[in-house]
């Protein structure tokens, strides 16, 4: 409360977390745009796939690019044992006794362009906005992904993983379901959208890391984006604007 002029009583009243919440929400969903059809290609352990391809011994045996210090990727063959990339060499050696060690090559790094639009997050992964493609051929994002990851394989003999969805955060996301060597398509609608992320982990959206997974997984017991959504005026009450709540919903 608050006195104003010749002793008139006014009560301010401030929004509670809930209406703030629940607005910002609202202007989010607004926003949302359902019109584009992003692709995310990932190559498929790429590192180890390109040495691989250059010493085709080395096929179907445990391989990791980097040494006893520090690896940067493995092959799928040495994954199986637990060995992972940003993991020191002599415990990857451990786990995994028969683990070839290979020193990078970066020169034989290969990554095609394939769209105008392409968009290089890094070496081995790109985004393109198939939208256009997809119009101008009257062929839809499915086939557009086969197609494309069918090139690669042809142009350069290794295998991608690909995720078509309505925005890049998603269409990565998307990438990863049928990996290796496969694609996962989100349809433009936003149901099939809701669906998808409410049950996705909280480890997926960009910003969770470890420690904070932690605390809203282990502390808040939130887990899921649903759940994040559900709670987001408690959230906001926590820790201020912008809500972890909020930020999930401006990521899809």
């Amino acid at each position: 409360m608050k006195y104003l002029g010749h002793g008139n009583l006014i009560t301010l009243f401030s929004p509670t977390p809930k209406q703030v919440a629940d607005k910002r929400i609202i202007e989010l969903e607004v926003t949302r745009d359902l019109s584009k059809t992003w692709l995310h290609v990932d190559m498929d352990a790429f590192y180890a796939a390109v040495e691989t391809l250059h010493n085709p011994l080395l096929s179907g045996k445990p391989m990791a690019v980097g040494c006893m210090s520090m690896i940067s990727t493995a092959n799928y063959e040495a994954r199986k044992f637990g060995v992972r990339a940003a993991m020191p060499g002599f415990i990857a050696r451990k786990l995994c006794p028969e683990l070839i060690f290979v020193p990078p090559d970066f020169k034989n790094v290969v990554f095609q362009k394939y769209d105008p639009n392409f968009i290089a997050s890094s070496l081995d992964e790109a985004y393109l906005d198939i939208s256009e493609v997809c119009k101008a051929r009257g062929v839809s994002s499915e086939e557009v992904a086969s197609e494309l990851r069918a090139g690669v394989y042809q142009e350069t003999g290794l295998t991608c993983s690909a995720g078509v969805a309505p925005n890049r955060m998603i269409a990565k996301v998307c990438s990863d379901i049928n990996k290796p060597n496969g694609h996962f398509v989100l349809p433009n609608d936003r149901m099939a959208v809701m669906t998808f992320v409410s049950s996705l982990p909280i480890r997926k959206i960009g910003g969770i890391g470890k420690v904070t997974e932690h605390i809203l997984r282990d502390v808040l017991g939130i887990s899921t984006c649903e759940e994040i959504l559900r709670k987001s005026a408690y959230l906001y009450a926590l820790f201020s604007h912008p809500s972890i709540g909020l930020q999930a919903c401006e990521t899809f």
